[in-house]
């Protein structure tokens, strides 16, 4: 009798009767050895898996054909509760006829909804999710062994929601994209945290690394650093929009302002200077702005060339993409 039955009254009420006969009756519960391998012409890979939260560990056994990478058999072993041997069950079945890398996407959502009774009521209490997130990851081991790389190659994003198998990155960008302001929001959109719940703060039966809460509130923290980029680059648009309606005494207040901070100190390094001389505008739009070079600056062949360059680049960027610098 599986561990779990060993509890009377009303828990069974969790566990779906698909669990419950997996638990007593498992289909797949055995090991494959390497004669039947022979047998059969096809390569036996065995993996190990153990789940830190609870104790308990699995390992699967898989007839690989090498020609097709198909698994042509599966069985289990199960050193723990009659909820892990039931989703070990499922998981072996649902392994068989797949290829390696097919078999790698089966998710612990797939083996849970696999044992479910109807497809709308999970088939085992939240707390025991962990279950089948133990039976997905040894389906990883098997497969890293069988291709004979890292477990960790199969996981390309860090996974915060174990019992749903969402991503850090995928939370985040949920909040952004519908501006969510709650941890329930969340798990509304994603089912991150829907579960066992450690997901969601400190606290829980599982220490984590990544809490929702945590998550909702740097993401939080970086729209509004990017809100406020925004803004200031909305207002620096603005300020380029203003510079062109100015009169020539407001243009030229702007303009010396920058040649003070970013321009003249360049300039300095070198021995050099300069001085705006005027400010014209062109009937096609332009905004003409006449400069003389001082001290070394004023025979240095590069006045007409790379440091020319440099300080339209930096008025345009700051103040009008109109700008012109004349040197005379």
């Amino acid at each position: 009798m599986a561990k779990d039955s060993l509890i009377g009254g009303s828990i069974w009420d969790e566990y779906s009767q698909v669990v419950q006969d997996r638990m007593n009756n498992p289909k797949f519960m055995g090991e494959i050895t390497e004669n039947e391998a022979k047998e059969r012409g096809a390569k036996l890979i065995v993996a190990d898996f153990g789940a830190e939260s609870c104790g308990d560990a699995v390992r699967l056994y898989w007839l690989v054909d090498e020609a097709t990478d198909t698994i042509i058999d599966a069985k289990f072993k199960s050193f723990g509760c009659g909820t892990a041997i039931a989703s070990s069950d499922t998981m072996a079945e649902l392994c068989i006829g797949k290829t390696v890398d097919e078999a790698v996407k089966i998710t612990n959502i797939d083996v849970e909804k696999a044992m479910r009774d109807t497809p709308e009521t999970p088939a085992v209490p939240p707390q025991k999710m962990h279950c089948s997130v133990m039976a997905y990851d040894v389906i990883k081991a098997a497969a890293a062994s069988y291709k004979g790389v890292d477990p960790d190659h199969f996981e390309d994003e860090i996974i915060v929601c174990e019992c749903a198998r969402v991503s850090l990155g995928t939370i985040k960008e949920v909040i952004k994209l519908n501006d969510l302001k709650t941890v329930e929001e969340i798990t509304q959109y994603t089912k991150a945290g829907a579960f066992c719940k450690s997901c969601i703060k400190p606290g829980g039966h599982e220490k984590r690394e990544y809490y929702l809460t945590d998550i909702l509130r740097d993401t939080r923290a970086e729209m509004e650093q990017e809100r406020l980029k925004k803004q200031a680059n909305a207002k620096a648009l603005g300020d380029q929009l203003n510079f062109d309606e100015l009169s020539v005494v407001g243009q030229l207040k702007a303009v010396e302002g920058i040649m003070d901070s970013e321009i003249r100190p360049m300039l300095m390094m070198d021995g050099g200077d300069l001085e705006v001389i005027d400010i014209q505008k062109t009937p096609e739009g332009n905004i003409d702005i006449y400069i003389r070079y001082l001290g070394a600056c004023s025979g240095c062949a590069s006045g007409a060339g790379g440091t020319l360059y440099a300080i339209e680049n930096v008025l345009q960027e700051k103040l009008s993409t109109n700008i012109r610098v004349m040197p005379i």
